[in-house]
Formats: C-alpha cells, structure tokens, sequence
C-alpha cells in the first residue's frame, strides 16, 4: 500500500526514479531496499510500459517491471509502503491503478510485455496498448 505521494492510498509496485549514474537495475534494487527493507537478487526484466495522462501527454513515465527471484531481510513497512502478500485470487484490482488489471496477469504468467496507457480524469485508462513479447527485446 503506497503511503505517500504519486499513487498514495493505492496497492502499488515497488519503485521509484533512477538515480544519475544508475541504471534501471540498481534503481531497483535501491529502491526495494528503501520501500520494503529487503535486499533484491537475481532481477529479470519482465515488461516496459509507458504512461501518459490527458492533462499533459508530453510527459511520459516509463516503468521497467521487474520479478526478483530472490531476496535476503524481512520485508517490513516503511514511510512509503506497506507490503502485503495476496493469493492470487485475491488480488485487489479495485484498489491498485486500473491498468494493472491489464498487465499484471501477463506478469503473474511469466510473459513478457510491453504497452503504453493514456490515462484520462479519475484516472480512467483512455487508450491502451499492450502486447507480448520475447524477454530479450524490451526495448
């Protein structure tokens, strides 16, 4: 659950900006590590997608999903987050933003993607593109 900030009161991903001189992988293992006190290893990089919201289309956030194959600590609150694990039938589409509904299962199957999301007011997806692909070309 995201406490704070860009998408507060939502289930939300671990994440976060990359730092300069960082890469998207070191970006995520530093911000795992701040959001849920655990120490990420062995990252594969599962999808790639961009979100642009109606009110200014000309800014584009580009997400990098990634799955950890392994981890080391406890996973534990902080100022940001608050993990919870669900089953898988219990995830709560209703609470997360609403193109998760769209990725996530291509996510929980262990494919590879990549799409784009317009957002429109209260958060409404307004176009959305989004397609499987081989894991190796993300770009």
């Amino acid at each position: 659950m995201k406490k704070r900030g860009f998408g507060e009161g939502r289930w939300n991903g671990f994440g976060g900006k990359v730092d300069k001189g960082e890469s998207v992988e070191d970006a995520t293992i530093r911000e795992m590590k701040e959001e849920a006190g655990i120490t990420v290893t062995d990252i594969v990089q599962h999808g790639v997608l961009d979100f642009r919201f109606a009110e200014d289309e000309s800014e584009v956030l580009e997400v990098h999903i990634f799955k950890a194959t392994r981890y080391t600590g406890s996973i534990k609150e902080t100022d940001e987050m608050r993990p919870k694990w669900f089953s898988l039938s219990d995830i709560p589409y209703k609470d997360m933003w609403p193109d998760d509904q769209f990725w996530v299962p291509l996510f929980l199957e262990g494919k590879c993607f990549v799409g784009a999301f317009l957002f429109g007011p209260n958060d409404t997806v307004l176009e959305n593109t989004l397609q499987t692909t081989v894991c190796e070309k993300l770009d």
